[in-house]
């Protein structure tokens, strides 16, 4: 009897608790958007941070409740942003892919070290030293953090300085974040007008360090017919939205410092 009557209870306290769980779910469910976790299954799941959310989840909810763009996603680019866009029901913005860019063109055969480095071959370790490795202060370390973090294998590190295979490169951002003299930006794949130096320093101080530097002379600036490059705060800088690739500051730049288009607009442009 004491044995059925103690089963009777447990039942029934397990009827009661059963129950209250089923009230309570359904009191304070959390309802999910489907849209959520179909734009979830679209986006590349590298949880990069590129696009300015925690990862891939947060980035669909943004999308789903408005706050984000459907071509947010740096690294799926159009691809990613049209599918997206098919599942909120809406048309994808033209969606340009990025790919990162390092402002700095001090190799080895351009400016000098100041001496042997011997602490931990990373760019943070170096920076938090206090030493400058390189005469420039500006310039790249070298020792390849950006390279480290690189989940395509996108960046190497060729005579001192880091270089970006842009073929590879899915415009993620990483590199961007782990160089601690933020000397690497995310610019439009079309656009190869860009300016390689980082050194904000007068003219005379920068021709001492580096061969190639730009010494802010205003030359591009005076060549632009777009109005899509200016010297602040003594370096040269793009506004891509207004370069059309011609590539004549560049031409006339007397350091150097700024990257050529491809040949076809410069053909182009000749014509």
């Amino acid at each position: 009897m004491t044995i059925l009557i103690t089963t009777l209870v447990i039942a029934v306290i397990g009827l009661v608790v059963g129950a209250g769980l089923v009230y309570t779910g359904k009191k304070f469910e959390v309802k999910v958007d489907e849209r959520e976790s179909a734009v979830r299954e679209v986006l590349p799941g590298n949880n990069c941070g590129a696009c300015g959310f925690a990862g891939c989840d947060a980035m669909a909810a943004a999308i789903v409740n408005g706050d984000a763009p459907v071509g947010g996603c740096p690294v799926g680019g159009a691809p990613v942003a049209k599918q997206i866009a098919s599942i909120m029901g809406v048309d994808a913005e033209a969606v340009e892919r990025k790919v990162a860019f390092v402002r700095c063109a001090g190799s080895c055969e351009v400016t000098h070290n100041q001496g042997n480095y011997i602490g931990v071959m990373d760019c943070r370790s170096a920076v938090l030293s206090g030493l400058n490795v390189t005469d420039c202060a500006f310039g790249c370390l070298g020792f390849g953090s950006c390279a480290t973090v690189c989940p395509q294998d996108a960046i190497q590190v060729k005579d001192g300085v880091a270089f970006v295979n842009r073929k590879k490169c899915v415009g993620c951002g990483l590199c961007v974040k782990a160089c601690p003299k933020g000397l690497i930006e995310l610019v439009p794949e079309s656009k190869r007008v860009s300016v390689r130096c980082s050194n904000h320093d007068r003219g005379p101080l920068v021709k001492k360090v580096c061969a190639v530097g730009c010494i802010g002379c205003g030359v591009c600036t005076r060549q632009c017919e777009h109005d899509a490059i200016h010297v602040e705060a003594g370096l040269a800088q793009v506004t891509y939205e207004n370069c059309v690739q011609c590539g004549k500051c560049a031409l006339k730049c007397p350091m150097k410092a700024i990257t050529l288009p491809p040949a076809e607009y410069m053909q182009r442009e000749a014509v």
